[in-house]
């Protein structure tokens, strides 16, 4: 991901701090993708704030001798002043602890990011480990407008009364359970091939339990760990979204359209895991997309990863009678996708995760205790299968 040219404009001159540059860190050859939470639209009435610090906590997949974040303003409707901000490693309460250390640009506490735009913070030498939780906490000092943020979070966020927190833990006036005005954590380290994994709800956690970390790309990247094959995993996933169309803003611009962004713009992405096409699915309701429409957009997705070096997996779609929008004509076009998935030869590969999780009494549904009560989206249990179903020998 390159530095934008523009960062220098948007400097606020507010007092200035050491920086570790980039080229002080050592024995790491590239920044990896750590952490990721895709950007949505704001919706009507989106969160702002307002001489406020935000607080947010974030598990990273793989440790790294020093880190970065991606601030975004990518929906902002006006420029977004950071007053200061700061980083830490986090305890399990999500509370920072040992040194608590500034976020810089360009040397500097403070950033204007136009709106539109995304800002790559300077790096900050941290020691952190591979599933280390980091503390990162944002001081906002003017009117933000609708926040910039990921609305499936699954992770609380804190916000403080009248001020800036930013130096040291306070006692939260709000929480709530976005992600706002950062979709990144990068980390220097000598192997920074990185996998994303690029999706919907399934992938973004939905229904798993909040703070919790048990998302299937959580599971993964705990496997790859205890494996001796630390992989960086950035999580690209969107709830609601679709490959070839749009419903909501919160749901995210689609699959097609936001893949330069989330998945060609991680750094030193190497394997790439779509799980999407379900959405399209049951929101078409009694006309869904046809599966050679679905395939096609895969096949956008495909060409695309590998033009950049990529290898590409498709995940099969999970079974989903007794969701809301569940239709036969969706159920006919579901296995229509999953049969071309596990026959295709464009992608490097395919993961099964529609036979781990379905019912062998009743394929068309999950397995019951494997499902969270709405009969679409998998309960901690599920994940866990599906970030078990995984072949590790895939990102070797």
């Amino acid at each position: 991901m390159k530095r934008l040219a523009f960062i220098a404009l948007g400097v606020v001159l507010a007092g200035c701090a050491s920086v570790d540059s980039a080229a002080s860190i050592q024995g790491a050859s590239g920044w990896a993708g750590a952490w990721g939470a895709s950007p949505t639209v704001p919706p009507t009435g989106g969160k702002t704030f307002e001489n406020q610090t935000v607080r947010q906590v974030i598990r990273i997949s793989s440790s790294g001798s020093a880190v970065r974040i991606r601030f975004t303003n990518e929906y902002g409707e006006k420029p977004l002043e950071i007053g200061a901000a700061t980083l830490s490693l986090a305890g399990p309460d999500g509370k920072p602890t040992g040194a608590i250390k500034p976020i810089t640009f360009a040397g500097n506490n403070a950033i204007t990011i136009p709106p539109g735009a995304p800002m790559l913070s300077d790096p900050v030498t941290l020691d952190a480990k591979a599933l280390d939780q980091l503390s990162i906490s944002i001081f906002l000092p003017t009117a933000t407008g609708p926040c910039t943020c990921h609305f499936a979070g699954t992770a609380t966020a804190f916000v403080s009364q009248l001020g800036n927190f930013t130096q040291a833990d306070f006692e939260p006036a709000s929480t709530f359970t976005n992600r706002a005005f950062i979709s990144g954590v990068e980390v220097s380290r000598a192997d920074p091939q990185t996998i994303v994994a690029f999706g919907d709800s399934i992938t973004d956690g939905t229904a798993s339990t909040v703070n919790g970390n048990k998302r299937w790309p959580d599971v993964l990247a705990e496997r790859l760990n205890a494996a001796g094959n630390p992989r960086p995993i950035s999580n690209q996933a969107i709830a609601g979204n679709r490959v070839l169309s749009w419903q909501s803003p919160i749901f995210g611009e689609p699959a097609l359209t936001r893949f330069d962004r989330d998945v060609l713009s991680v750094p030193n992405a190497r394997w790439l895991v779509i799980l999407e096409g379900i959405n399209d699915i049951g929101m078409g309701a009694a006309t869904p997309p046809s599966a050679a429409q679905i395939i096609a957009g895969y096949r956008q997705m495909i060409d695309r990863a590998e033009a950049k070096g990529m290898k590409v997996y498709i995940a099969t779609l999970l079974p989903y009678e007794g969701a809301r929008y569940h239709q036969e004509a969706g159920e006919a076009v579901r296995n229509q996708v999953n049969a071309w998935i596990r026959s295709n030869t464009e992608a490097a590969g395919f993961i099964d995760f529609d036979a781990a999780m379905r019912d062998p009494a009743n394929p068309k549904k999950m397995k019951a205790d494997l499902q969270s009560g709405d009969w679409l989206h998998p309960n901690d249990a599920g994940y866990k299968v599906m970030g078990d179903a995984v072949d590790l020998a895939l990102f070797k």
